[in-house]
């Protein structure tokens, strides 16, 4: 089955056939000059007649293999490679590129992204040790997938990474051989990104506006993302009627119809996620009570391109909160609280010892309330770090969270905190 029928046919009928996001660095031609590799991230490459014009690079780990798929399709030499934004899954590969061309005796290829690329690039190289430990974290809950290098080690931003040639602020239009590709920024999963339109094709590149999982606008660990601008970037594609899709993740989407849909039903749950949450901050409520209630709708969390098996709703409805309100969830005692050993200490204290509240932990987290088994455990750990038969309890609750959970971002906070636990307890004395 090609990879239009595929997607085609999951979104008609709204099962999920098998994973969208297949790591297998094959090439598809989806369209006259148009392929797409599907990697992490994909690599989308148009034929011009004057070079190659690429989308994205893929990562340091994939984006060899990338390029070797590129090459069994085309000889032409890469005139251009666009930058949808700057994470290193999607530029992380540049480098084996430029290194293609060199090898080849091709110029260059030219690099092209939204103005606030170089700025991310800046940021990641100045916080890299901070970058490989909470990517550590986030991936650290899973499996590794073929290709994808889950566990960081070295520079989170390779050393060869294609630095940009050519910014832009707001749109931009290349006109390169026989293609016009007008070029939009958008405000979304980063304040960098860009998504790109071919009139003559009707082919909308929507980079990571839309990637077949539940958006990734809410990334507990990661800087502010943009749910309502997102929406309208999913809202001005629509309007310009689309027919092939082709994304930075995961399977391109043909027809019309089909492709205003889903880009409709992902637009429509993040506006509605910031409308109740800012209805609710309007309304006086504190980001406890707004938790509480803003709820997505199960059923379209179940299509096949909503699951949230990567971000999920409640961390969306903390980052509108974040948007909009600040960092202070508006609990007073939160404002400047307490140390958490402290508040371990006192809980400890009150309940007569570490024992009952590791009983009541294990207790809660047996009836399946993993949440409040969670908080309990913690105020036992924070009263006695060095504990044994706290570290066990603690690891096996949060082992037992993990397990329960959908999205990849909670599964690796979870599976990295049992892993911590074990390790201090287990650790020589300093």
């Amino acid at each position: 089955m090609d990879v239009l029928e595929l997607s085609s046919r999951m979104i008609d009928s709204g099962e999920l056939i098998e994973p969208p996001q297949r790591i297998t660095n094959e090439l598809s031609e989806v369209a006259p000059g148009i392929a797409l590799v599907e990697s992490f991230s994909n690599v989308v490459a148009i034929s011009t007649g004057e070079g190659l014009v690429l989308f994205d690079t893929s990562g340091i780990e994939t984006g060899p293999a990338a390029a070797e798929a590129l090459r069994r399709w085309s000889g032409d030499p890469v005139h251009t490679i666009v930058y949808t934004h700057g994470h290193v899954d999607h530029v992380g590969g540049s480098g084996a590129f430029v290194a293609d061309a060199a090898r080849r005796g091709d110029g260059r290829p030219r690099v092209v992204a939204h103005e606030h690329v170089p700025r991310r690039f800046e940021r990641y190289r100045a916080m890299d040790e901070w970058n490989v430990r909470i990517n550590l974290r986030q991936f650290g809950g899973i499996r590794p997938q073929r290709g994808l290098q889950l566990v960081l080690d070295g520079e989170f931003l390779a050393a060869d990474v294609a630095a940009c040639d050519e910014v832009y602020g707001d749109r931009m239009s290349l006109a390169i051989g026989d293609r016009t590709f007008e070029l939009h920024h958008g405000l979304g999963e980063t304040d960098d990104h860009t998504w790109a339109w071919l009139a003559d094709e009707r082919a909308v590149l929507t980079g990571d506006f839309f990637t077949w999982v539940f958006p990734n606008a809410g990334n507990p660990q990661k800087v502010q993302r943009f749910p309502l601008e997102w929406a309208r970037s999913l809202r001005a594609m629509i309007a310009l009627g689309p027919e092939l899709l082709l994304p930075a993740h995961a399977l391109p989407v043909a027809g019309a119809e089909r492709i205003a849909s889903v880009l409709d039903t992902v637009a429509s749950v993040l506006e509605q996620l910031v409308a109740e949450v800012i209805d609710a901050m309007n309304a006086g409520a504190t980001l406890d009570q707004i938790l509480a209630e803003v709820r997505v709708d199960p059923a379209l969390l179940a299509l096949p391109y909503l699951r949230p098996v990567y971000d999920e709703p409640e961390f969306v409805v903390r980052n509108v909160w974040r948007l909009y309100g600040g960092w202070w969830d508006a609990n007073p005692a939160r404002l400047k609280p307490p140390a958490d050993a402290a508040i371990g200490a006192e809980v400890v204290r009150l309940a007569g010892g570490t024992a009952p509240v590791m009983a009541r932990a294990l207790e809660v987290a047996a009836s399946g309330d993993h949440r409040l088994a969670c908080q309990l455990v913690e105020y036992a750990r924070a009263a006695a770090p060095s504990d044994g038969e706290v570290a066990a309890a603690y690891r096996d609750i949060y082992l037992a969270r993990r397990r329960a959970e959908t999205s990849l971002m909670a599964k690796g906070i979870y599976a990295d905190a049992a892993r911590r636990a074990t390790e201090e307890a287990t650790a020589p004395p300093a």
